[in-house]
Parts: C-alpha cells; structure tokens; sequence
C-alpha cells in the first residue's frame, strides 16, 4: 500500500505554502556551533564543516557575521567574574565568525567530543582541536554544552524562522530509521 504525503493533498488543495514533515524530519537536540576567528583567519572553515557533515550532522542555520562584544558578553556570561572573560569577549569580538546550528540525536555530546579538549596543545589527536590547534589562547571553534545552554545561546543569534527544518536524503542511514 501506497500512502501519500500530506504535501501531496496541501497542493491538491491549493495550499501550496503548506510543508511537509516527514516524522524524522525535526532532530532530537539541536546545538550552536561558532568558528571563531582564528578558525576562520587560518581558513579552517571548510574543512570544520566537513567534519561535521561527514559525521551525519545536519546544518539548520548558518551567518558569517562580526560579533559585537555585547553579543560576546551575553555568549559568554556564564564566565562573567573569571580572569579570562574580558579576553575571551574581545577575543571572539575581533574578527569575523561563522555561527550555525547543527542538528540531531545526541549532537551535543558528538559535537564536544569531535572538538576535543579545550585547547589545541591538550586536545587528543583526531580532534577538531588536536588536528588544528596549538595556541593556549585561542580554541578554533565553540560549541554548546547542555541541552539549556544551546537553547539560549541559539536565541542570541538566530530568530525561529531562520532555522530550516527539512530532511537529510541518507538521514534513514545515518541514523539508523528503519520503517
């Protein structure tokens, strides 16, 4: 038997803004993924995000934009008090960033691990960091660290209508979506 997409019947009946969800469709847990600016003077953009494609995240929203050092304070506001918080502001504040959202089960916990310990010189081999970095400064990349604080950090830099829900063509072998 044949079911037919709800996407189908929209168009039938003229609503063709409609969207179709697949039920796979929307991520478990979504996290905020920075390049900083050494990440981006040093032209690792690509290859960061090509690591995290070939791992079978999913990319939802994407601005290659200047962070403010207000934006940066409010990034950072859990630090707010420590030795390190007015460097880390002007630090991610000096240059151009690429922030993005990126999607799926577990994605948090993924995404830390690929990007290793917090700076280059301690970070593991095979990490984003280990690979790419050996400052004890500056750390290439940013990533959420709970389910809370992605939610808030994502707020800070993207509205709802600038995350795109749509499915992932291999998502079914990605993850494992076997019906």
């Amino acid at each position: 038997m044949r079911v037919r997409a709800p996407f189908c019947d929209a168009l039938k009946n003229g609503n063709i803004g409609a969207r179709y969800e697949h039920p796979h469709t929307r991520m478990a847990e979504s996290t905020l993924i920075i390049i900083k600016p050494d990440g981006i003077h040093r032209h690792l953009a690509g290859e960061i995000i090509g690591r995290l494609e070939k791992k079978g995240l999913k990319l939802a929203a994407a601005k290659f934009m200047q962070v403010s050092e207000e934006l940066a304070r409010q990034l950072y506001a859990v630090h707010q008090g420590k030795p390190f918080f007015e460097g880390l502001v002007k630090y991610l504040s000096s240059a151009p960033v690429l922030v993005m959202v990126w999607e799926a089960e577990g994605v948090i916990d993924m995404a830390r691990k690929m990007m290793g310990a917090t700076f280059g010189y301690d970070a593991e081999p095979g990490t984003i960091r280990g690979d790419f970095g050996c400052s004890k400064g500056y750390n290439l990349i940013h990533g959420s660290d709970s389910p809370e604080s992605a939610e808030q950090e994502i707020k800070l830099f993207f509205r709802p209508d600038e995350i795109i829900d749509y499915r992932l063509a291999d998502a079914d072998w990605l993850y494992g979506k076997n019906d």
